[in-house]
């Protein structure tokens, strides 16, 4: 909710600032305004001074009183202001429904409520009207000090009531003063009957204040309507509207709710509603409740769509008069079709946006090469595309038979953590079983879903999830999902949203498909089919890479590795008997080695393991030793204990001495034979 706030308490009309800034320019010029601003210190708020939308406080009424007085050097200055309020375009808008009410009569009788829409500090009573004359009090609030500048004003406002009505001014006369020690002001004002007027011929200087007034507010809403398309930011036009509805209908207080675009909580915005109050008044704006008499209230509304509700609001029941809620309704409607223009501007954007996702999605999917990078580009195009508060794509072990988070595009790292730490298990989760049952997505509110699933959303901080299988024929690969913080999700998920989120999925289940067939053709490519050992090509990427990351405090190994009597397994057993002897020992190896250390299958019966960060060269003899014994147990091939030894050659890579990984391999090669001709007598 946003409420317009200043420094400045909301007692003064801005129509009072604007009209008094315009009689100083018109008698003074630029000079005098300036001079006045000065004496006020009020330089540094001239502009907001002539907004009629703008309130003020009644102590900048006075200040601003006093020195026009003094600055035009007319003790009278403050009387003839309001004399000639209406050559200042005093509220246009006012004027119009003033004038509706028919005669100078039904106008005083309605005063009270006028005068509410320029102070909040001043009553006004109607003690009596005839059709030529009108007695009136005005009361100021107790607390604040009689000016008797005010009181000028207020006579000289008095008669331009029969000017309305194309009258001469009428004739006040002062009886009661708060200056002279009376508790309120009491003026009388007389004019003369239509009838008794001799007609007169008009001429070009002769405007009917009908046909000036409706020229100003022709010119006021042109200029609202110039300034609420000025803008494409939805924040900055809703508070323009506010804003400028203080010209349509001058009120202390206005306030407009409108439903947002997206769905989620309504847009709020204010002026002159204390914070305390705002939540209870808007709820009760939307929600249609009659507010009283004390408020002016019309739909935002086009032909294309309601957007809400825009109202002003006066302090008490004294406020609205005839007319008004066409006045505000009118404004409301170029409210509604800047709204219009906004939304759909907005809406071609986000469309613009969406398209460009998803063809920035298919490039880097293209170019994905692994499940991880294919999880984090979805993750993070989702939010995009569907226009979710989050998105994650979780993968299904089938192994371990759980869907365990690999990408989430959440910016809080502890509950990034948490998602991608914290996997969902069947047994658990009564909506996963039925999305690995019937292949079909899920929309998930907290409220409703099983315990499990509840606490995971608690803890990750969402309320709303839609989840789309992604599939692979009939195998079931994962889950994407879009989800929404508290209150932003839209009204409907199965949608738009629900559409979208599974053309991303589909192009997330392709692109994991190839990713694993990647991965596959990859492994194969650089890995022994028959023990699943890392291959030739693939030891010396690791060895090259582990030589460019060793420094000069640590040392780094190769063993190389050639089994003893193996041909004569082949012959007596056969080659399936040699295959099943080559898987066995590489299971060996990997068993006797360190969690960092490569083992690979170079060819036949050879085998090499890289051994980094040796602290002393004696540690690869000593891993060299462990290789070697744990052939000391005999292999069981198709049934029968057989003995197979290895002869293992050592080479250290000291210091930053320089050496090139088959320079490596082939020292430790040349070892391994030295080790077997001083094993002599060992055949192959």
């Amino acid at each position: 909710m946003t409420t317009e706030t200043h420094a400045e308490a909301r007692e003064t009309s801005g129509a009072t600032t604007a009209g008094l800034l315009k009689y100083v320019h018109r008698h003074g010029g630029d000079e005098a305004v300036a001079e006045v601003l000065r004496r006020a210190g009020l330089e540094r708020v001239a502009v907001e001074l002539q907004d009629q939308a703008r309130w003020w406080s009644y102590d900048t009424r006075i200040r601003l009183f006093t020195a026009a007085t003094e600055v035009l050097g007319d003790p009278d200055a403050l009387f003839h202001m309001g004399a000639s309020a209406m050559r200042s375009g005093l509220a246009h808008s006012l004027v119009l429904v003033l004038r509706a009410l028919g005669t100078p009569r039904q106008v005083f009788r309605h005063l009270p409520r006028s005068a509410a829409k320029f102070t909040t500090v001043s009553t006004m009573r109607v003690h009596e009207t005839t059709p030529t004359s009108a007695t009136v009090s005005l009361t100021l609030a107790e607390g604040y000090e009689h000016s008797p500048l005010d009181c000028a004003f207020a006579r000289g406002l008095a008669i331009t009531v029969p000017s309305i009505f194309g009258l001469p001014p009428g004739v006040v006369a002062h009886s009661e003063c708060e200056s002279g020690g009376s508790r309120t002001c009491v003026y009388r004002i007389t004019w003369e009957r239509r009838s008794r007027l001799r007609r007169r011929r008009p001429t070009a200087g002769d405007d009917d204040p009908e046909l000036v007034a409706l020229r100003g507010q022709l010119r006021t809403l042109q200029t609202a309507a110039s300034e609420l398309v000025a803008s494409d930011d939805l924040d900055t036009v809703l508070h323009r509207i506010v804003a400028r509805a203080g010209e349509a209908v001058l009120a202390p207080a206005h306030l407009l709710v409108v439903a947002a675009p997206d769905g989620g909580a309504p847009l709020v915005h204010a002026a002159g509603i204390p914070e305390e109050q705002l939540a209870g008044l808007a709820d009760r704006l939307l929600a249609g409740d009659d507010l009283g008499p004390s408020a002016v209230v019309v739909d935002v509304a086009s032909a294309r769509r309601r957007h809400g509700r825009l109202a002003a609001i006066y302090h008490s029941g004294e406020g609205e008069l005839t007319d008004e809620q066409t006045m505000l309704g009118a404004y409301a409607g170029h409210a509604a079709a800047a709204l219009d223009l906004l939304i759909a501007l907005r809406d071609a954007r986000l469309e613009a946006d969406r398209a460009g996702a998803l063809l920035g999605l298919a490039h880097e999917l293209a170019g994905a090469s692994d499940a991880s990078a294919v999880c984090a580009i979805v993750a993070e195009t989702l939010p995009r595309v569907v226009g979710c508060s989050s998105a994650s794509v979780m993968l299904w072990d089938p192994a371990l038979g759980q869907l365990q988070g690999r990408s989430s595009a959440r910016s809080e790292p502890v509950r990034r953590e948490h998602f991608l730490g914290t996997p969902l298990r069947p047994e658990d989760t009564p909506e996963l079983v039925g999305m690995l049952t019937d292949r079909e997505p899920r929309i998930l509110n907290i409220a409703t879903s099983s315990p499990a699933l509840r606490q995971f959303m608690a803890t990750i901080d969402v309320t709303d999830v839609v989840a789309v299988p992604l599939l692979a024929g009939s195998t079931f690969l994962g889950v994407a999902t879009a989800s929404w913080d508290a209150g932003e999700a839209p009204a409907e998920l199965g949608g738009d949203v629900l559409a979208r989120l599974r053309g991303v999925g589909d192009q997330a289940a392709t692109a994991l498909q190839k990713a694993r067939l990647l991965e596959t053709v990859r492994h194969q490519a650089t890995h022994d089919a028959l023990t699943g050992l890392p291959n030739r090509v693939l030891f010396l990427e690791r060895l090259e890479s582990t030589l460019a990351a060793t420094g000069a405090d640590v040392h780094l190994g190769v063993l190389f590795c050639d089994l003893d009597r193996f041909k004569a397994v082949n012959d007596t057993f056969g080659h399936a008997a040699g295959d099943e002897l080559l898987r066995q020992v590489a299971a060996r190896l990997r068993a006797v080695v360190r969690p960092g250390d490569t083992v690979a299958r170079l060819s036949g019966d050879e085998f090499a393991i890289v051994l980094p960060d040796l602290l002393d060269p004696a540690d690869a003899h000593q891993l060299a030793d462990r290789v070697s014994g744990c052939f000391r147990e005999p292999f069981r091939l198709d049934g029968r204990p057989v003995d197979v030894g290895t002869s293992v050659g050592v080479a250290v890579l000291c210091g930053d001495a320089p050496r090139t990984a088959d320079e490596l391999l082939r020292d430790a090669d040349a070892a391994m034979y030295q080790e077997k001709e001083r094993r002599s007598g060992i055949t192959r």
